[in-house]
């Protein structure tokens, strides 16, 4: 997730942009650059050098011309194009008068480098944001202002994005605007300010601005001026600050993990962008051809933890929608279990950071055995993704607290998008049965933020002594509810560091249910499925031996006399027009479970006791 920051004022700019990108780092970042209209031209400093790369470019702006009081600057995470300084924020045009930062993703931006020829534009580097700024910087040759230049080319944008820009020969000003992606604005009695986030001018400005979707804005010394995209000029919303940094830096939240657990909506959404066209998928950066995917005839899951959970889920998927043999192996154990691997063995590995050493050495052997990788990774040109022979990126944004949430909701997705767009490669499934699917996927957004409202009710649940004082809990699920469980129970142990097991409800009887007793918790997920009447007779036999019941149900079974029966505590969801997409819905109320009992014991739900948010050693 990009950080902006932008300023035009009258003292220099310079400091203002160093500081705000430094308060932004929490956002994550690849590569960073700073940009100035000065004398006629832009002067521009960019640094890739990872997490490294703001305080490199704080370092080498000692060049940058006294005195500038208008600027803009960007710390990137990379979605279009490698981590590298000709990809990195600010580009310019072909004149180097007009320079432009970006946080989104332009959809049709291969459509609109159709026009670029024949403008006299040639692309430098690999991004869809440069595009951009050629479009522009003809409009503003043509005549047009930079901010009427800037409605012209939005009229014509698919997508989401928040951008800035700056142009030589209105040293003073900035435009920006946005699409889905944040972007606030503020002002104090000589400054007009821009940032992705709040942090970044906490405590400069002291007004600051809600800028709706499809808004453009002129930011001039001290001024902000706000139209649509024909030019019609309207009144922005004023927003009343009270947080501190610290708390601004998490959006007014008490820590990160309830930050991204909030922006998992976003972070599904996100993931889904671009990737449905016309009821079909695209997937540009899935470099494996469709031969060589009609070759394969097994698929290999490697994962850890939560990447493990989703790899589960996947498998279901894959098996149903594409007919092919799935097996999901814990990535540490892989290489040690001999697989038989070979051209038509596809390996799918998943992880987070893609630098989680079990899964990259799982990858190091089946690319060994000379078996076809693809990458399921949320960071562009990690280790994995550089070793894997195609990538499918999740696109959740930095993720700080150490418990997986977004990030595991965007792989769950992800992986629902493989498969099927290996039902749609391979034939296995009818077009008009792939559009009907993605169209029930491209609903989940709004069915994960409806699942996000049960929060006070999963907090009332948690707070009840039956459930409060427990020392052992056990998560059922059966089908791809075994993952859910699973996922919970991990959940609940990382982050409240209480006894938590998750099964198959099948087992309960080999084995487990010798430890059901009274005050013991048993979460069972019994949404719509062919299992969920199974899911609860496994309920009628931990109930029948004293345990505390937290059922999770469809909203549409709560009053089922069954469910009212055996239920202590009811989480109701929304359904997801199938079963095989619930997992994704269902993993919410079990990380607000977890959330609300650690926060309850007083814990650190972002950094628990004893584990890192990457493992790099064996």
């Amino acid at each position: 997730m990009c950080g902006i920051i932008g300023g035009t004022g009258e003292t220099p700019v310079l400091p203002l942009l160093v500081e705000g990108l430094r308060r932004l780092e929490y956002r994550g970042y690849d590569s960073a650059g700073i940009a100035l209209p000065a004398h006629g031209t832009i002067w521009r400093r960019r640094k890739a050098g990872g997490t490294r790369s703001i305080s490199e470019l704080g370092e080498g702006v000692g060049d940058a011309p006294p005195g500038i009081t208008c600027g803009i600057g960007h710390s990137r995470w990379a979605t279009h194009g490698a981590p590298t300084e000709v990809n990195a924020h600010p580009h310019t045009d072909a004149s180097g008068r007009l320079a432009i930062i970006h946080n989104g993703i332009l959809e049709n931006f291969r459509e609109l480098t159709h026009d670029l020829p024949r403008r006299g534009a040639e692309l430098v580097s690999e991004t869809d944001t440069e595009v951009l700024a050629h479009l522009i910087a003809a409009e503003v040759a043509g005549g047009a202002g930079l901010a009427d230049a800037v409605r012209t080319c939005l009229r014509r944008v698919e997508g989401k994005f928040a951008i800035a820009v700056i142009h030589a020969d209105e040293p003073d000003l900035i435009v920006a605007a946005r699409r889905s992606s944040p972007l606030v604005c503020g002002t104090d009695a000589t400054t007009a300010y821009l940032a992705s986030d709040i942090p970044a001018i906490h405590g400069k400005a002291d007004r600051f601005y809600v800028i709706d979707d499809d808004r453009v804005v002129e930011l001039t010394p001290g001024a902000i001026r706000v139209t649509d995209l024909q030019g019609s000029e309207l009144v922005p919303e004023e927003r009343e600050v009270t947080w501190d940094l610290a708390a601004a830096e998490k959006g007014g939240y008490p820590d990160f993990m309830s930050k991204e657990m909030y922006e998992q909506p976003a972070a599904v959404r996100d993931t889904l962008l671009g990737r449905i066209v016309q009821g079909r998928i695209a997937l540009d950066q899935v470099r494996l051809s469709d031969e060589d995917l009609r070759m394969i005839d097994k698929v290999y899951v490697v994962a850890c933890g939560s990447s493990y959970h989703a790899g589960l889920v996947g498998k279901q998927a894959i098996q149903h929608w594409c007919r092919l043999p799935v097996e999901v192996e814990i990535a540490s154990e892989f290489r040690y279990q001999d697989p038989v691997l070979g051209r038509t063995s596809l390996v799918v590995a998943i992880s987070q950071s893609g630098e989680t050493i079990d899964t990259l050495e799982a990858v190091h052997h089946a690319k060994q055995q000379g078996a076809p990788v693809l990458a399921v990774c949320n960071v562009v040109d990690s280790s994995m993704a550089r070793d894997a022979d195609a990538v499918l990126y999740t696109r959740a944004g930095p993720e700080i607290g150490v418990a997986s949430t977004k990030c595991h909701l965007a792989q769950l997705v992800a992986m629902q998008v493989l498969a099927l767009y290996l039902a749609q490669v391979r034939g296995t499934s009818y077009p008009e049965e792939v559009a009907e699917r993605l169209g029930h996927l491209e609903q989940i957004p709004q069915r994960v933020a409806a699942a996000l409202e049960s929060a006070d009710t999963v907090k009332g649940i948690a707070s009840a002594p039956d459930v409060r004082d427990a020392r052992d809990f056990f998560f059922l699920g059966r089908g791809v509810g075994r993952a859910v469980a699973l996922e919970g129970a991990l959940k609940l142990k990382e982050i409240s560091y209480l006894r938590a097991e998750g099964y198959p409800g099948g087992e309960l009887k080999h084995g487990p249910i010798a430890l059901i007793e009274p005050g013991t918790v048993v979460v069972a997920v019994a949404t719509r499925s062919r299992l969920a009447g199974k899911v609860l007779s496994n309920v009628e036999e931990v109930k029948a031996r004293g345990a505390t019941v937290v059922l999770v149900v469809d909203e549409r079974d709560v009053d089922v006399p069954a469910v009212r029966k055996l239920a202590d505590h009811i989480i109701p969801l929304p359904g997801t027009g199938h079963e095989l997409f619930q997992p994704i819905v269902d993993n919410i109320p079990l990380q607000l479970f977890a959330y609300a009992l650690a926060t309850a014991r007083g814990n650190d739900v972002d950094k628990p006791r004893n584990l890192a948010k990457v493992v790099t050693v064996e």
